[in-house]
């Protein structure tokens, strides 16, 4: 039986709680390796769409999830990815270096977002993200001669060292590839101090003031930071569909975003891998029990978005911490198996943090 406390400092800066967590993350990867010599094209092309998204919601979840800051907006951030990554590529940029680019450009442009809004916070910072989404998309609906217009934009084919990376297989590995990296990046950044101040900004502005955190600072960071790994998001999305419009770039995908990150359990990194991959299986599971229900109700227009609606309605009534709550308690659970006591698990009153300072 393991028990979730620490015995010594540096415990708490561990990338690992254990070799058993460790080893099983190991295989996870392993498998994750071996999956496209055993499934589809088709299928490849889905997952690496999930890996994409999942690099979306770490994205987001580096703004909501750890700084408490709401976005409604970051479907312009992976617009301006895909865009300017489809732009420096028919410039003749190398496919790692656009990449790069790509997610400077959109951190440049969260920085520039952020800035002025962490004068605000709540409903009235979402409301500025959304404008912001709102007039990004009029923008590249308007401007022609980068973007195409309404007409679109077609992607270059990616290429390294030669090698086409358009491939379904060489694709998928891409995107897994990138997915370990952030997730990498992020867990370090979470030990760092860096980490450990957004958490504190979250918790508490007025303690984190106190304690000499540049709170302005941490929060425009956090926006450039959220900003730049959704742009990265955004390149990949940009070859998964080959040609880009302004359509698929609207507000409905910064929701998906939103339910990705509050499904999956606010302020956990594990949350949003697992909500994106819930949210992103959904369509293609209502599409598949759809032939099963009466005609009355499959051909009902909206099914989806009231399936969306349920779905979080539902977490957000029996199971608040998301689906990474729900991870822990069976964890705990077997972990701490034949001792068991249900008060254990029970969940405790919820009660408001102080909002005094302003």
């Amino acid at each position: 039986m393991r028990f979730d406390y620490h015995t010594q400092y540096r415990e708490g800066f561990a990338l690992w709680r254990s070799p058993f967590d460790r080893n099983l993350y190991a295989l996870l990867l392993l498998g994750l390796c071996a999956l496209p010599w055993f499934i589809t094209p088709f299928m490849l092309g889905e997952m690496a769409y999930v890996f994409i998204l999942c690099v979306a919601s770490l994205g987001l979840m580096s703004l909501t999830g750890l700084t408490g800051q709401v976005s409604l907006g970051h479907a312009a951030f992976i617009a301006i990815g895909a865009y300017g990554h489809a732009w420096f590529l028919s410039k003749g940029v190398p496919l790692p270096l656009s990449m790069v680019l790509a997610a400077l450009l959109s951190a440049s442009a969260g920085l520039l977002v952020g800035i002025p809004a962490i004068r605000v916070s709540g409903l009235y910072l979402a409301m500025v993200t959304m404008a912001f989404a709102i007039i990004v998309e009029q923008i590249i609906g308007h401007w022609s001669s980068v973007t195409g217009g309404f007409t679109g934009l077609a992607v270059n084919e990616p290429v390294f060292l030669g090698l086409s990376l358009g491939g379904s297989k060489a694709f998928y590995y891409l995107c897994l590839a990138i997915l370990v990296l952030v997730l990498l990046a992020l867990l370090n950044i979470l030990r760092s101090g860096m980490g450990r101040a957004l958490i504190g900004v979250r918790e508490s502005e007025a303690a984190s003031y106190a304690l000499g955190i540049p709170v302005e600072r941490m929060k425009a960071g956090a926006f450039a930071l959220s900003a730049g790994i959704t742009g990265l998001a955004g390149s990949m999305l940009a070859h998964h569909l080959k040609y880009l419009t302004p359509d698929g770039f609207t507000l409905l995908l910064s929701l998906e975003l939103v339910l990705m990150v509050v499904i999956g359990g606010l302020g956990s990194l594990r949350g949003a891998v697992l909500g994106a991959i819930l949210i992103s299986s959904l369509p293609t599971a209502i599409s598949r029990i759809k032939p099963f229900l009466p005609d009355s109700v499959a051909k009902q227009f909206g099914l989806e978005t009231f399936i969306f609606g349920l779905v979080l309605a539902l977490f957000v009534l029996f199971e608040p911490m998301g689906l990474n709550g729900r991870w822990l308690k069976i964890r705990s659970l077997l972990e701490s198996f034949p001792i068991y006591r249900k008060d254990t698990f029970k969940r405790n009153k919820r009660y408001m943090k102080s909002e005094r300072y302003r």
